[in-house]
């Protein structure tokens, strides 16, 4: 029984090292839209922005609570990206940057 227990407490404790992995590279964003609209409480346009990582694509959404300029990243520029749980940040080459929260992931697989 404390064997079971050593195993488990050994096998839980190991589960937040990996998910608070830092990712971070180079890719080119893919796509940028509008997401919502803005009111009293949005200020700002909110934007869905999508780039490929290593195997996944991430669609991650800007605070409508900050401005974004939406020339600033271009769709086919290349970007950094550093993702850290659901938080991304996303600079540009020319020194532009934006926070953003992930809303979804697609996992890509190559066609068979």
């Amino acid at each position: 029984m404390r064997r079971l227990a050593a195993v488990i407490l050994l096998a839980v404790s190991t589960i937040p090292v990996f998910a608070d992995k830092k990712m971070q590279g180079t890719s080119v964003l893919k796509d940028s839209q509008p997401a919502g609209t803005t009111d009293k409480q949005h200020k700002h346009q909110a934007y869905d922005l999508s780039f490929i990582t290593t195997g996944n694509q991430y669609t991650c959404r800007t605070d409508s609570s900050k401005s974004m300029n939406a020339t600033d990243f271009v769709v086919g520029s290349e970007i950094t990206y550093e993702i850290d749980g659901k938080k991304v940040k996303i600079k540009t080459p020319e020194g532009k940057q934006v926070e953003c929260k992930v809303v979804r992931v697609e996992l890509l697989r190559p066609p068979q």
